[in-house]
Parts: C-alpha cells; structure tokens; sequence
C-alpha cells in the first residue's frame, strides 16, 4: 500500500478513515488524552487501524480507553465512469 498513489487506493476499494483514540496517561491513569489517527484502509476489515492498535498497545505505555471511528469511500462506484468522447464549446 505505500507505493500507491491517493487515486489508486481509492479505484482499488481504499477509503478514508479516521479514528479518535481516547487513552489513560501513563504518570497520571485518572486523565485521558485524545490521539487522531487518519490513514486510508479497506472497510470492513480495517487492517490498517487493527496494525496500528496491535502496535500501540505493544509498543506505548497509554492504556487505550476507547476507539471511536469513522469510514468514508472517497470515490463511489456510481461516482467514476469511462468518458468516450469530448465535447467543445467555442
């Protein structure tokens, strides 16, 4: 996937997603902190967003709290189509 262009990704089925993550602070578990996280990742798997929290709780001493996110296709089906022909005005 890091190879591929934003449009590719998106022919290919990738949409935007974007999750607030809510975690305990490590010196202080009483306050919690939010983190955003934005990536393009394939609904409704997400293996993208499943990599990134493996990932922080091996690797980041916050305790998750929660994860609340959302998905957008930023190209739909319906919304590409193959233009045959060109019309010119003036």
């Amino acid at each position: 996937m890091q190879n591929h262009s934003e449009m590719e990704l998106m022919l290919s089925g990738y949409g935007l997603t974007t999750a607030q993550i809510l975690y305990r602070m490590p010196d202080h578990p009483s306050f919690l902190q939010t983190f955003i996280w934005q990536h393009y990742d394939l609904a409704p798997k997400f293996p993208s967003l499943h990599r990134f929290i493996d990932f922080w709780q091996e690797k980041i001493d916050g305790a998750l709290h929660s994860v609340a996110y959302t998905h957008r296709k930023l190209i739909a089906p319906n919304e590409w189509r193959n233009v045959a022909g060109e019309l010119k005005l003036h």
